[in-house]
């Protein structure tokens, strides 16, 4: 391996590499998978001058470090964390120049939950079926990090060292409560009325067994109307399934292609990235929308 690659000093909870996802392939049974905070990962790859689709890392809680061969321009983005570089501390949210052979130490989410760090060139690692996402789910994809992981980098772009200040929107804030916009069905006349209702008034939480499959939530049951089982069906990105304890799951990147339980709606794909940010015990509410 040439020295254009970063080593993993620390690999922290959960670090991937991730990109825009793999589309196309639901009905071969293969997820989308991707980052679950896709505009993070624009802003980031912005700020070192990348294509939006180029590969990033996607840490989760309490991040990681990293060394790279060469010097390289970094961001760091998504949830909000302290960044040191040789134990001095850097910018959060910008370009950072990091020198070869430096420790970049990105820290735990101060709010949020997933932060991403960008590379100007882009994690090169070799694609799987046009993404090089890792998906936990059915294993494609390079795997989660581990202290042993050394990573290629790409060639950055001619004239993109160091951008320094970038014109970018503002970076969303995680939510202190996570409203999500919501369209009924396809089964949600497999719920009674009252469960329907209990859906589009009542809060939940977010519960601390989701993962990048899916955002299970606290609360509230929802009573079906219908007895039986369901024959399995295709699932889409932020459909709401509702398993036997009636309580929902939203379903994020690494989602199954297909499902058993009766789906009650979907949420609009726009309010998926906040979802990836809430934290366990974050109030959820359901929005119904047409």
């Amino acid at each position: 391996m040439t020295d254009r690659a970063v080593a993993v000093v620390r690999a922290g909870a959960l670090t991937t590499v991730q990109d825009l996802g793999r589309v196309g392939y639901a009905h071969l049974g293969v997820p989308r998978s991707g980052a679950l905070d896709p505009a993070a990962v624009r802003l980031v790859n912005r700020l070192v001058g990348n294509p939006e689709t180029a590969a990033v890392l996607e840490t989760t809680v309490n991040g990681c470090a990293l060394r790279p061969r060469r010097a390289v321009t970094v961001a760091v983005g998504g949830a909000p964390c302290p960044v040191r570089v040789d134990g001095r501390p850097a910018a959060w949210g910008t370009a950072v120049r990091v020198p070869a052979g430096s420790v970049l130490e990105v820290g735990a989410a101060v709010r949020g939950v997933r932060t991403y760090v960008g590379f100007g060139g882009g994690i090169d690692v070799a694609p799987v079926l046009g993404s090089r996402s890792a998906d936990l789910l059915s294993g494609l994809g390079p795997p989660p990090l581990t202290e042993e992981t050394v990573l290629p980098l790409g060639a950055a772009a001619p004239g993109t060292a160091l951008r320094g200040a970038v014109d970018v929107p503002p970076w969303p804030g995680p939510p202190d409560e996570l409203v999500l916009r919501v369209r009924l069905g396809p089964r949600d006349d497999w719920f009674t009325a009252e469960a329907l209702r209990t859906f589009a008034t009542r809060a939940y939480r977010v519960s601390p067994a989701s993962n990048r499959i899916g955002l299970r939530l606290e609360g509230p049951s929802l009573d079906r109307a219908l007895p039986g089982e369901l024959a399995s069906e295709g699932m889409v990105l932020g459909a709401v399934q509702v398993p036997p304890d009636g309580r929902p799951v939203v379903f994020l990147a690494d989602h199954p292609t297909t499902g058993g339980y009766p789906v009650v709606g979907v949420v609009r794909e726009a309010d998926l990235g906040a979802a990836a940010q809430a934290v366990p015990g974050t109030r959820v509410r359901f929005t119904p929308v047409r």
